[in-house]
């Protein structure tokens, strides 16, 4: 069994090239069903969910070849089903992102629930309020969901939540529907900006991406592209942190500093000294570093898959820090593998209390998800001794090339088999 082991590596130093979003690609992927000519991805992250996703648009019958690295060629004109496999669907939850295209192009889907990282329930009820709303019908057989319409109809919809996924699933199936459709109250996240400027590039009409009202005036048909998927900025947190958290200067390359704010801000408030530019972002750690509070919150507030690894960052802030979760309500699984390492920490329902300054030392411990997985490589650099990470397929599911990233700016990080 793969295990990540992390040995103490304080100061780390040098640049990092950030790498394209997993949670940009995974809908862009998905919205490659709508297109009937060649579409072009560039700065595809390698990662296993990403795999898997190309795996479900080959089942669906589309052509999906991979052209070095990071880059894909996409053809679905010959897309022939609309039903995905549940070994696929089971293993990444973003894989239900191909049924509002799948019921766009071709008036029906049927899905198996999806998987994931389970870090609380996310249901799926807002993407079939949403299909419903556009004229679909929509079923639930015993853990399978079916929709079919025979013509989808704009409508005004609005989500009781700025639900992410909901909103991307939305607007690729109204791309084709007869007429206006209104998404209010819509999720504002960058990835969602990207989409809808994957879409346009392919002849879609989509507004106002990027705020709470999305509108969509439907097409006939869709054709191709060439386009470059935008930054991670979750990775790019990552690292940043990593500079905060061992007194280091580490440069994120490739980055949009204006998806960075609520980062940012959080850094500086702490102590660390922050250097931005256009493309990239410059974070130098201090030695006396302030505690803080985050309270997660959708787009534009501080990311909920950012909270993890500012809770490892805590550990380190003299002083009490609070972390305040909002967005799922399982996502302090990660508390009980730092406070194996030494952590002092308190979670009362979705809030954790940080006594920070104390040191930690090197554990057996365990990804519980992706984001916990980037919160234990970070204990791992300040920790005593050794620490051995095990469950890392999670942390692949969301970093490309995570250790030799590390390994490039000091880290002492190795994969191993034990």
């Amino acid at each position: 069994m793969k295990k990540i082991i992390v040995k103490k590596s304080l100061n780390l130093h040098g640049s990092v090239r950030i790498s394209g979003a997993k949670n940009a690609a995974l809908p862009i992927l998905a919205a490659s069903i709508l297109g009937t000519e060649d579409i072009v991805l560039e700065d595809v992250p390698e990662l296993k969910d990403v795999e898997i996703m190309a795996e479900v648009l080959r089942s669906l019958g589309c052509e999906v070849k991979k052209i070095g690295k990071n880059k894909f060629i996409i053809n679905s004109k010959n897309l022939n089903s609309y039903e995905t496999k549940y070994e696929l669907m089971s293993q990444m939850r973003a894989s239900f992102l191909v049924m509002g295209p799948l019921l766009g192009r071709m008036g029906k889907t049927v899905n198996s629930l999806p998987g994931g990282c389970n870090i609380g329930s996310r249901p799926i009820d807002l993407h079939l309020k949403g299909f419903e709303a556009l004229g679909a019908v929509v079923e639930n057989n015993v853990g399978d969901i079916t929709a079919y319409s025979e013509n989808l109809v704009g409508a005004r919809i609005y989500l009781d939540f700025p639900s992410v996924g909901a909103t991307e699933n939305i607007i690729m199936a109204a791309v084709l529907a007869e007429g206006e459709t209104v998404i209010e109250n819509a999720a504002m996240e960058p990835e969602i900006v990207d989409l809808a400027n994957f879409l346009r590039k392919l002849g879609a009409k989509v507004t106002g991406a990027g705020t709470s009202t999305i509108r969509i005036n439907g097409v006939k048909e869709l054709k191709g592209c060439t386009h470059q998927i935008i930054p991670d900025r979750i990775e790019a947190g990552t690292f940043m942190v990593a500079a905060a958290i061992c007194q280091g200067d580490i440069t994120v390359e490739n980055v949009i500093s204006s998806h960075m704010k609520p980062i940012v801000a959080k850094l500086k408030e702490c102590g660390a000294e922050v250097i931005e530019d256009d493309d990239k972002i410059r974070v130098i750690g201090n030695s006396e570093l302030k505690p803080i509070t985050i309270k997660t919150m959708p787009y534009p507030g501080f990311p909920t898959d950012m909270q993890a690894q500012f809770l490892a960052l805590m550990t380190q802030l003299k002083g009490v820090s609070i972390a305040k979760e909002t967005v799922f309500e399982n996502r302090f699984m990660h508390v009980d593998e730092l406070v194996k390492m030494g952590a002092d920490i308190v979670v009362n329902d979705r809030e954790a209390v940080v006594s920070g300054g104390k040191k930690l030392k090197g554990e057996k411990v365990k990804a519980t998800d992706l984001r916990a997985g980037a919160a234990l490589i970070l204990a791992g650099i300040v920790a005593e001794g050794e620490t051995e990470i095990s469950e890392i397929y999670h942390i692949d599911r969301g970093y490309e090339d995570i250790e030799e990233k590390f390994r490039s700016i000091g880290a002492n990080i190795n994969r191993v088999d034990r």
